[in-house]
């Protein structure tokens, strides 16, 4: 495994309204998102699939200890936040990894977002009913 000389990676990654800091290096395992551990963290099977994918594409789960502090939005959100930011911090610390990361489609920010609500309608899109008469 080719590395710089420091020994911690940072990445950042955002969905929607979540956003996580990450901090990558070398360890056994570890794998904390806001000091509970991925399965306490996840409410949600897919969202911890989704958190761990970096690290399983490129066979890393073993050898780097991730440190996680992700805020704003919900459980989806958050999980694509810090699958983002475990992404960017893994091509920082190797980027010979980054050809791995980008086929599997997990260093592209995903930018959908919530939309927002018009006035004179009942939301984003569903209008009020019409009446003729």
């Amino acid at each position: 495994m080719k590395s710089d000389t420091k020994s911690e990676f940072y990445g950042t990654g955002r969905r929607k309204c979540a956003i996580a800091r990450v901090r990558l290096k070398n360890g056994n395992g570890d794998i904390l998102v806001n000091g509970k551990g991925v399965v306490d963290f996840c409410s949600l099977e897919h969202a911890e699939r989704l958190i761990l994918a970096p690290l399983a594409v490129t066979n890393m789960k073993a050898v780097v200890d991730v440190r996680v502090d992700v805020m704003g939005g919900g459980a989806v959100g958050q999980a694509g936040a810090v699958s983002l930011g475990i992404a960017r911090a893994l091509e920082k610390m190797n980027p010979e990894l980054r050809l791995t990361l980008k086929k599997a489609g997990l260093l592209r920010r995903d930018s959908r977002v919530h939309e927002r609500k018009k006035a004179g309608q009942r939301g984003a899109r569903k209008r009020f009913q019409f009446s003729k008469r």
